[in-house]
């Protein structure tokens, strides 16, 4: 596949293109995972500089190196001012030939999963482009846009922040028809004044929006409102999403099926019935936002529904692995990769849905909380009683406001890292216990899934 050729690199940055002619079929920041045809962009970051890994991405098969220095001139490169804005560059070019339907995905929780659902909905309608992983920053963006085929039918991109004025950079690059909110949480309140300031952070997402577009929100979301008026303020026509008896994508019904949930909705008129592959209310609600989305974006409503039974969580994200240990089989509920109160709120949720043995909770610390910190931890003690847990473990500093307040009878025992907490945990389990793991990235709660994990027998059946 043709994705860049040096002639509309050369278009894209104005910058200085030597060597011989040369077609890209990737492009790359990062040389460790340079594979052949790659264009790979030679960033700099405040430890280290890309262009001293230009002979490793060549080596590795790069056709080309977009640098900002001073090299052999016989070498296929772009030679630009900066190589951030390069990327850029490249970026807005790629946005800007490409005829694609687009859609951003921001809010405090569930942007990766949303995104990926989404993309999976409308691939059943035709060629979609979107970011991979979380790639949702300054860099990750950029990335994520220069490389969209030119014959893309849709793109989904992700837009994440935790300062204000980040999204509305972002966003204005992507250039999406359609906007989705997923939801506004406490999250990265260390930089911000308040749920209401961070809200208006997510609004920078409609500064982008094609003309004619489309804000998608959660109805049953106490911002509601706020994003609404700033949607508007863009021209964009409001669509609610949530159980809200106003919200035009609407929950009419659902109930849990094995790892997953049978859902019935209105969207925007439309009565649908279908699967979500996910367990999880959080699931269910942003389907909800993800069909709206589709119907928006003028694709094909009923079979991106039926697209919804093959959404799984991502790794980290709340995957359910079954560990058959010598003693019998545990559920190990991975949510290791993020946390902040309302994620955890919803993946206590689902552990309180586990029915059999005991419901456990190893939480690490949530962070970016700034002067709340203490308090949000404490206030989870209220979700943990509703999900009927049996024994919480916690790991990390901030947790032990949490521990404190829990009864004698729930406290498995407070670590101060994730790598002394994992082989004691490991020991706490017995056969039938469902075990949710969750803390932010920082906290390494991922150290406590391998501990269980590596309780299976070994050469046993899976």
């Amino acid at each position: 596949m043709t994705l860049w050729t040096s002639d509309d690199a050369k278009r894209a940055t104005g910058g200085t293109v030597t060597g011989t002619p040369w077609i890209a079929s990737g492009v790359s920041i990062d040389s460790r995972t340079v594979v052949p045809g790659d264009l790979f962009v030679a960033l700099s970051g405040p430890n280290f500089d890309g262009q001293d890994f230009v002979a490793d991405a060549l080596d590795r098969g790069a056709v080309a190196v977009m640098v900002a220095g001073k090299f052999k001139s016989d070498l296929p490169m772009v030679v630009v001012d900066d190589t951030l804005e390069g990327l850029g560059a490249l970026a807005r070019f790629a946005r800007a030939r490409c005829g694609a339907r687009i859609a951003a995905v921001t809010g405090s929780a569930g942007k990766t999963g949303t995104k990926e659902a989404l993309k999976l909905a409308l691939a059943s309608s035709g060629a979609t482009h979107a970011s991979e992983a979380s790639y949702n920053n300054h860099w990750g963006v950029p990335l994520s846009l220069a490389r969209m085929p030119a014959g893309s039918d849709y793109g989904v991109f992700e837009a994440g922040m935790n300062h204000p004025g980040e999204i509305a950079p972002l966003a204005q690059m992507i250039g999406p028809h359609v906007a989705i909110v997923t939801t506004v949480e406490a999250a990265h309140l260390e930089f911000f004044t308040d749920t209401a300031a961070i809200s208006d952070s997510k609004a920078e997402v409609f500064e982008g929006l094609e003309p004619g577009g489309f804000a998608i929100l959660n109805r049953d979301n106490a911002h509601f409102d706020q994003l609404a008026a700033a949607a508007k303020g863009h021209g964009a026509e409001v669509i609610g999403f949530g159980v809200d008896g106003a919200a035009n994508a609407r929950l009419i019904a659902h109930h849990a099926t094995d790892g997953g949930t049978q859902v019935f909705a209105d969207i925007r008129g439309h009565t649908i019935e279908y699967t979500v592959g996910a367990p999880g209310v959080h699931w269910v609600r942003n389907s909800l936002a993800v069909l709206a989305a589709v119907d928006a974006i003028g694709a094909n409503l009923e079979l991106a529904a039926q697209a919804m039974a093959d959404v799984e969580p991502g790794p980290g994200r709340g995957t359910k692995i079954t560990v058959h240990t010598a003693a019998g089989p545990i559920v190990v509920i991975d949510d290791s990769y993020n946390a902040n109160p309302a994620s955890v709120r919803a993946a206590l949720e689902v552990l309180g849905g586990h029915l059999g043995g005991r419901r456990i909770l190893a939480l690490g610390d949530m962070g970016e909380l700034g002067s709340q910190t203490q308090s949000l931890h404490a206030e989870l003690a209220d979700a943990i009683s509703t999900a009927s847990v049996d024994l919480v473990f916690t790991v990390g500093t901030h947790t032990r406001a949490l521990e404190s307040i829990l009864p004698a009878n729930l406290r498995g025992g407070h670590f101060e890292t994730s790598g002394v907490a994992a082989p004691e945990i490991a020991e706490a389990i017995r056969p039938g216990d469902t075990i949710l793991v969750k803390g932010s990235n920082a906290v390494g709660m991922g150290d406590v899934v391998r501990a269980l994990v590596a309780l299976k027998v070994s050469g046993g059946h899976h």
